[in-house]
């Protein structure tokens, strides 16, 4: 967001929704490396009937995609090229009914989570971003 018509609260909001992503982006990422390990997330892809290929790109987009949110890089594109990584763990979660707390996790936190990620790229980066530029 940089029109001149912005307010900072505006500016400032945004920045917030921003970095939380990045931070519940960041986090999923890590914990698919450091707890599930990779081997392990790489079975589970594959239980799904997923090439285990997709699970590092999964990793990689979470890890790479949560850092630039953090920083304020590229934020439209990043919180777009999420959209389908979270449609994904919607669609792993489907048929275990809407609530996330059902076992084995419902689908409404990974559509809400989409649903905000398509907002953030809709506002931008707001403010405290790395650059302008690449904002």
């Amino acid at each position: 967001m940089t029109t001149t018509n912005t307010s900072p609260l505006a500016l400032h909001a945004t920045a917030l929704l921003r970095i939380s992503l990045g931070v519940m982006v960041l986090a999923h990422g890590l914990l698919k490396v450091s707890v599930f390990t990779l081997p392990g997330t790489v079975s589970y892809f594959e239980s799904l009937g997923l090439p285990g290929v997709l699970a590092y790109l999964t990793i990689a987009a979470e890890v790479g995609g949560g850092l630039a949110l953090l920083l304020g890089l590229y934020t439209r594109w990043v919180s777009l090229a999420l959209v389908p990584v979270l449609l994904g763990a919607a669609s792993v979660h489907l048929g275990n009914g809407w609530l996330f707390s059902n076992p084995g996790g419902g689908w409404e936190f990974p559509i809400f989570w989409t649903i905000a990620l398509v907002v953030q790229a809709g506002l931008g980066g707001g403010s405290a971003v790395v650059s302008r530029k690449f904002a």
